[in-house]
């Protein structure tokens, strides 16, 4: 029955909205959806495992975080990686928009905003992989004559029953003529074109390996300039024209990890606001400033992406010490 439901809602028309509401079933965790629903080249790189349609605006989704990741963590013994959870996130918001609203696959998305909040609790990691329940509800819907040209989901997500997180997703979608025009000369950009500089030491950043490192030294305080491996098996998964939203998440949380002096800190909250490309032809430099201390004794840092003499992202996390 479950695998019957899963054909039906998964295996349709990439164009096709659904309309119905089917009965209420157990998620399924048995295997992850179609690898380019969520805009990944990898099987292994896929954490979405199944959909419910629950009505009109309002789903389910479930997912599952491995035991260990090549890039995403455990970050530390005890905890997953937030940056999972929002990893997880995204590719939820990228099948509900294929297969509950016919985005075409061939489309090219733009985030706006994303934000989260995750319990450190929901974290924990375990002798056996994590099964999650995303339940998502769509606002804001925007259309361009008969198709959907972006909205905002905001997630709620359980672990076990028991709430663990919250997100949001602000996006934006175009045609591949459209997104062409948009690009101009960055159409056919490609990573290599990067400025290969040395980076910081990877214990620095909690890293284990040199690639994973996203940030190079400079002479001011608080100021790197970013940097990445080209052949990065995750960061660059598929073929892309600028440096993707999670190259700017990790490279935030590695700016806000040397900031405060831990590198083994969770970043448990965060917001980041896109205003424009981060191109790969330029030096775009990394702006960390410490803020005042949140409520919860979190240290808040907020960290900009500047390129061409402006700032294209901008995030702040709030990073619990360990």
């Amino acid at each position: 029955m479950v695998g019957t439901l899963l054909a039906e809602t998964l295996g349709r028309s990439s164009t096709e909205t659904i309309d119905e509401t089917p009965a209420k079933r157990p998620i399924d965790f048995q295997q992850t959806i179609p690898r380019s629903l969520v805009h990944r080249a990898a099987v292994s790189e896929v954490f979405v495992t199944d959909l419910n349609i629950l009505g009109p605006g309002r789903f389910e989704l479930g997912a599952q975080w491995p035991r260990r990741h090549g890039f995403f963590g455990p970050r530390t013994p005890a905890s997953h990686d937030p940056l999972l959870y929002t990893e997880t996130c995204r590719q939820a918001a990228m099948l509900l928009a294929h297969r509950a609203y016919g985005v075409p696959l061939g489309y090219n998305f733009l985030s706006d905003h994303k934000a989260y909040d995750v319990d450190e609790a929901g974290l924990a990691t375990d002798s056996r992989p994590v099964n999650v329940v995303l339940q998502v509800s769509a606002h804001d819907v925007q259309y361009r004559g008969k198709n959907v040209g972006g909205m905002r989901y905001e997630f709620d997500v359980f672990r076990d029953g028991t709430h663990v997180g919250t997100a949001s997703e602000r996006w934006r979608c175009v045609s591949s003529a459209v997104y062409r025009r948009l690009r101009g000369d960055h159409f056919a950009a490609t990573p290599f074109q990067v400025t290969v500089l040395p980076t910081v030491e990877p214990a620095e950043v909690g890293r284990n390996h040199a690639q994973d490192v996203l940030v190079a030294a400079t002479s001011e305080a608080g100021v790197w300039v970013l940097q990445f491996d080209p052949d990065h098996a995750v960061l660059f998964d598929h073929t892309v024209d600028h440096v993707p939203g999670m190259v700017m998440v990790e490279a935030a949380r590695q700016a806000a990890l040397l900031t405060v002096g831990d590198p083994h800190a969770l970043p448990l909250r965060a917001e980041i606001e896109f205003d424009a490309y981060v191109e790969f032809e330029a030096e775009c430099r990394v702006v960390a400033t410490e803020l005042a201390p949140a409520e919860d004794d979190c240290r808040l840092v907020r960290v900009e992406f500047r390129q061409y003499g402006k700032t294209a992202v901008t995030t702040t996390l709030a990073m619990r010490l360990s």
